[in-house]
């Protein structure tokens, strides 16, 4: 947790708690479990937005209009935009637009900027990277330093591999790019608009626009090799 959320959290006695609660409810936001909340002072929430149960919301954390929050959401500093439903997501210093559906089990990661309409699903990172609108990251799946355009759509197992180790380096994916299954992008690398990757590509070098990106090896089946070699207990 963020160190500013936790000093946050112990500072807050159980009476103060329940206070704000009670009077976030006297403004229109719906708590359907005011006792298992906990609702920092500076945030803001807009009437009619609900927060479910186990939810921690801290620092400069702003709700719209028409969201759903939680269950077991925890958000320090991010501005979440109106009609998005956050389901068991860690987020901080970060903004997510409207209409989005993210979760469960998601993490934003600082410094993210998630457009409208963006589906981020189980068991995505973001971290450090931008999302265009409706882009689809569907799961297990991991974007970091990343600059990502609209309307794309991220095969399950992706990564976007940005650290050699010594240093850190940006994806540059464009609009309407197709991502296929277990694809690994070597950053610095940059696919064009509408680009695709062939499913277990490793992908080292740019991918023009309109064009398919291949990086796996063939396959070669070797008859009777297991009669032969037996690898396995009788």
């Amino acid at each position: 947790m963020h160190k500013e959320a936790l000093a946050e959290l112990q500072a807050c006695t159980p009476d103060e708690r329940a206070r704000r609660a009670a009077a976030w409810q006297g403004a229109g936001v719906i708590l359907p479990f005011p006792d298992s909340v906990f609702l920092g002072k500076q945030i803001t929430l807009a009437p009619g937005c609900v927060i479910l149960g186990g939810c921690i919301l801290t620092g400069n954390t702003s709700i719209a209009a028409g969201c759903v929050i939680g269950p077991n959401t925890v958000l320090h500093n991010v501005t979440v935009g109106e009609g998005t439903e956050l389901n068991n997501v860690v987020g901080a210093d970060s903004t997510v637009g409207n209409g989005c559906a993210i979760g469960p089990f998601v993490q934003i990661r600082p410094n993210c900027r998630i457009g409208d309409k963006v589906h981020l699903g189980n068991f995505v990172e973001v971290k450090n990277s931008t999302i265009d609108q409706s882009t689809k990251v569907s799961h297990l799946t991991y974007v970091g330093d990343s600059d990502v355009g609209r309307d794309c759509n991220f095969g399950c197992g992706t990564v976007t591999v940005n650290y050699t180790g010594k240093a850190k380096f940006r994806t540059t994916i464009g609009d309407h790019v197709f991502i296929g299954c277990n694809t690994n992008l070597i950053a610095p690398v940059t696919l064009g608009d509408f680009a695709y990757t062939a499913a277990g590509s490793t992908i080292t070098e740019d991918i023009p626009a309109n064009a398919l990106g291949i990086a796996r090896a063939r396959q070669v089946n070797k008859d009777d090799w297991v009669l032969k070699k037996k690898p396995y207990k009788e």
